[in-house]
């Protein structure tokens, strides 16, 4: 059953023509009617089959504006590498017994880096961590030696973006209270990480089939994206 507030949005969005960003961010932000501080997303759909492999992105994305969320971040590594870890931020830092708490089933963080030597440790736990979407990969720039690095960029506001097997991408922009500036500086930064990936991909043609921009509990717009991607 509809509520009362779902009922007064927009309907039929989806037939709309696409239109841009800067157009469409006051409408998105007219239709936040909730009293929590909704967050404004994106959804793509890829061209994720090529004519000898599929496309498969998984890559991270500095937004230049931040992303509104508070991350906590956990680091697994040795003991002289645990003050650094601290002096960056880390909010849980830990070796061989922050391991076993993993494995027994206490994960308690957003994030997890970890240095390179204790990677092969960690590796056992794929079945625990893997789907949840939080071993740590050397390409997402979370296995690393520079743990200062890698704190300050998942505390500053740092997206995944990666496509499922049916070519959907889903990542969120920022939230309502964002100012649009801040949020058109995001999206312009994971349209750039897209751009990279399609070449790192070597995609023939574009990469993007179509793409939609809606609220946590509004209604979906179209976006003409105007970059070829």
């Amino acid at each position: 059953m509809k509520s009362k507030r779902f009922k007064k949005l927009p309907e039929k969005t989806s037939e709309l023509a696409a239109d841009t960003i800067e157009k469409l961010l006051p409408v998105l932000k007219k239709n936040c009617t909730t009293k929590f501080d909704e967050s404004i997303d994106l959804s793509f759909q890829i061209y994720n089959k090529q004519k000898k492999n599929e496309v498969n992105i998984r890559t991270v994305v500095n937004l230049p504006g931040g992303t509104g969320k508070k991350v906590k971040v956990a680091v697994v590594c040795e003991d002289v590498k645990k003050d650094e870890a601290k002096d960056a931020g880390a909010d849980i830092i830990g070796g061989d017994d922050f391991i076993d708490k993993i494995k027994s089933g206490e994960i308690n963080f957003e994030k997890l880096i970890c240095t390179p030597t204790m990677m092969i440790k960690l590796s056992k736990l794929g079945k625990i961590l893997g789907p949840k979407g939080l071993m740590p990969n050397p390409k997402l720039g979370s296995v690393t030696t520079d743990l200062k690095s890698a704190i300050k960029d998942a505390k500053s506001g740092q997206a995944e973006i990666r496509n499922d097997k049916d070519g959907n991408i889903g990542v969120s922009v920022g939230k309502k209270s964002f100012s649009d500036d801040k949020i058109i500086k995001n999206f312009n930064a994971i349209l750039d990480t897209l751009e990279k990936e399609k070449s790192n991909n070597t995609v023939k043609g574009d990469l993007i089939k179509s793409a939609f921009i809606t609220s946590t509990m509004g209604v979906s717009y179209k976006l003409k994206l105007g970059k070829n991607i």
